[in-house]
């Protein structure tokens, strides 16, 4: 499948939602720091996207999917080429890699690991918030949250000032008929109603669109996040990376996803203008694929993945990783790639980082006080 940039505007296969929005005139005395979470669903292939050019093993177990022409970082590892801008900005200290990473989650379904992708708990089900959500709200600073999709998102909620609200721009303006229910929500006394309509009424135009496609909804978040009043927390969903079959090496269904979070990077960075030097980017998704390829020149659900990171907060280029290797020995169950970084050490060191808060904190009231690494210092500018 030929990755084209005409399919990628035709794809439309993704949603964002803001959080950490505060009302108008609201200003705060830290520097403002963002965060942007790109949530991979399907299970990305960390091998496809970061592939390990210093193991023979990877060439032999995918002779039909391996990928070709790759985009050297250092003398293990590589991108795969459609990673053309998050390569330049790892030449400019503005990108990095972890590997062998993963959810602490092994059994393999969709709809269990992307609950606890998006909680950060151990057990599915089990929680009714989102990691992102209580990081925010152990912020404590009247941020109000917004979520520009219905219903909103599990890994925003948890924060007691998000709320959600999908835009339309049909035949009556939407702020006079916001405005009249407001009235009526004051005059009963309603006053946190009051006050979340007040927010919606009053959020940028920019901000009212109705339009999935994801050049549009990275060009309106970077714009919204760059405003000193704007969100600091964007959440992007993008779907498509379960490739049991065709999966491609540097063309076909990864290929094309890949380069669908390529752009929104590069989009990101264009209009975050100088805010990108504050700003975080990282993916996340709820496991990795097989290392031997499958007879449909696919691969099935895994275990260890690689997270993306771009973005000024970074502290340098670099692939950060424990590896395992891709002996059989050394494989999980003897078929994935082992994880051996928790995935929410990097989620609770990033949330540190941009939201100013002792990591000790985030790892107690976030992550329950589980075994959560600190990693601020060796991933991020503190």
């Amino acid at each position: 499948m030929n990755c084209t940039r005409r399919s990628f505007l035709k794809g439309g296969l993704a949603t964002l939602f803001f959080s950490g929005m505060p009302l108008p005139g609201l200003t705060n005395s830290k520097k403002k720091k963002n965060i942007i979470v790109i949530m991979l669903r399907g299970g990305m292939d960390g091998l496809t996207a970061v592939p390990v050019i210093s193991d023979p093993s990877l060439n032999k177990l995918r002779k039909n999917i391996i990928i070709e022409d790759v985009l050297k970082l250092n003398t293990d590892f590589a991108l795969h080429p459609k990673l053309q801008t998050f390569h330049e900005l790892f030449e400019n200290q503005q990108a990095a890699v972890v590997h062998a990473t993963s959810i602490p989650y092994t059994g393999r379904s969709h709809f269990e690991g992307q609950d606890l992708m998006e909680t950060g708990s151990l057990t599915p089900y089990a929680s009714k918030t989102g990691w992102l959500g209580r990081g925010l709200n152990l912020t404590n600073n009247s941020l109000d949250g917004l979520a520009l999709a219905l219903p909103m998102p599990l890994i925003l909620r948890g924060s007691q000032n998000n709320n959600n609200f999908f835009p339309s721009r049909k035949k009556v303006p939407a702020g006079k008929i916001l405005s009249e229910i407001k009235s009526i929500y004051e005059a009963k006394g309603e006053s946190e109603l009051a006050k979340n309509l007040d927010l919606i009424i009053n959020r940028p135009l920019s901000m009212l669109v109705n339009d999935k496609n994801l050049l549009t909804l990275s060009r309106v978040a970077a714009q919204t996040l760059r405003s000193e009043n704007g969100p600091n927390v964007a959440v992007f969903d993008i779907e498509g990376f379960d490739t049991h079959s065709a999966q491609g090496d540097i063309e076909g269904k990864h290929a094309e996803h890949l380069y669908e979070v390529d752009t929104v990077v590069k989009t990101l960075q264009k209009n975050l203008k100088d805010a990108f030097e504050d700003t975080l980017i990282l993916t996340v998704t709820e496991f990795g694929r097989t290392v031997s390829e499958n007879s449909g020149r696919g691969t099935e659900h895994g275990y260890g993945s690689a997270i993306l990171m771009a973005g000024g907060l970074l502290k340098k280029s670099q692939v950060y990783s424990d590896w395992p290797g891709l002996k059989k020995n050394n494989l999980f169950e003897g078929r994935d790639l082992q994880s051996t970084i928790d995935a929410r050490s990097v989620y609770a060191s990033a949330m540190a980082t941009v939201f100013d808060l002792d990591f000790e904190l985030i790892k107690r009231d976030v992550f329950w006080n589980e075994d959560v690494k600190d990693l601020s210092s060796q991933l991020f500018r503190t």
